[in-house]
């Protein structure tokens, strides 16, 4: 098992994350419309500091805010404020 977090492993989270992002955007509960704001604004700003890390070639710090962000859109999922059911880029009941 590689315990590195290599440039090919970022990009694999970056994309991972970058399109869980994408896709809860338009996956909204009527009535969640705020806490969802909320979920893709903290999400959206630590991708955007795992970018800023990854051009530092700041690898370790890049790949823990790439987890905060994803980290955050699988709260959003699991408190229902987003209805997605792909378990393969979120975590789901």
């Amino acid at each position: 098992m590689e315990n590195k977090i290599t440039k090919q492993k970022l990009e694999k989270y970056f994309k991972l994350t970058s399109t869980a992002l994408s896709k809860i955007k338009n996956k909204i509960i009527k009535g969640k419309e705020q806490e969802a704001k909320e979920i893709i604004e903290m999400a959206s700003n630590y991708l955007s500091d795992a970018k800023y890390f990854q051009d530092k070639e700041d690898y370790v710090n890049a790949f823990a805010a790439l987890n905060y962000a994803h980290g955050w859109i699988d709260s959003g999922v699991r408190l229902g404020i987003f209805d997605v059911k792909d378990n393969k880029l979120f975590t789901i009941r």
